[in-house]
């Protein structure tokens, strides 16, 4: 199946894109597509641009966080004494009405 079955093939044109790790990569587009400015570098996966001098940086990776680390950052250590406190006092005041049966 060559190109007198399929017809011919669109105009194309080649973009360069460069990586923090000096790592090139060509890619092929349509001419009348529109080229985006940044490329995902295929050797290392870091983001690469069309300026050869000055290439993306990394992007900063933030660590994983708990939902307790989370909470905490919204909570200071008294709002947390004063939460379970109340929810505490809630529980004894319900195991004492009965609701609750250990």
């Amino acid at each position: 199946m060559g190109e007198a079955e399929r017809g011919e093939a669109a105009p194309r044109q080649t973009v360069t894109y460069f990586c923090s790790h000096d790592h090139r990569s060509v890619v092929t587009f349509a001419i009348e597509a529109s080229v985006p400015d940044s490329w995902d570098c295929p050797k290392c996966g870091l983001p690469a641009s069309l300026d050869s001098e000055n290439p993306p940086p990394a992007p900063k990776i933030e660590p994983y966080k708990t939902h307790l680390a989370y909470v905490k950052e919204r909570r200071s250590e008294t709002e947390a004494a004063d939460i379970l406190d109340e929810a505490v006092a809630l529980l004894r005041s319900r195991r004492k009405a009965g609701e609750i049966i250990f």
